[in-house]
């Protein structure tokens, strides 16, 4: 009965080993490479997409704050006339 348990072990360790060596081996070759640059391409990619939306989203939010400040130190209030001039402007464009 011991015998049977550690030969049913070592078959298991050695398929496990086998797939483990595959693997390994899928990734040293060119076509294992370029889908490891690929993914890291995309992973980037997606990052460098996401750190810009965080800045516009960050930009759009510190505007804001600066209009909210000058209209209450100088009571004008510049905000709704920038607004239409980038709405002329963009409407122009089109």
């Amino acid at each position: 009965m011991k015998r049977m348990l550690w030969f049913s072990l070592g078959i298991a360790a050695g398929v496990a080993a086998s797939r483990k060596a595959r693997v390994a081996a899928r990734r040293m070759t060119p076509a294992g490479a370029a889908e490891n640059v690929g993914d890291a391409v995309r992973e980037l990619a997606a990052a460098v997409g996401s750190f810009g939306a965080e800045v516009r989203a960050g930009m759009v939010q510190r505007e804001a704050e600066l209009h909210a400040t000058v209209a209450q130190r100088t009571g004008m209030d510049l905000a709704p006339r920038q607004a239409s001039a980038r709405a002329r402007a963009t409407s122009a464009r089109a």
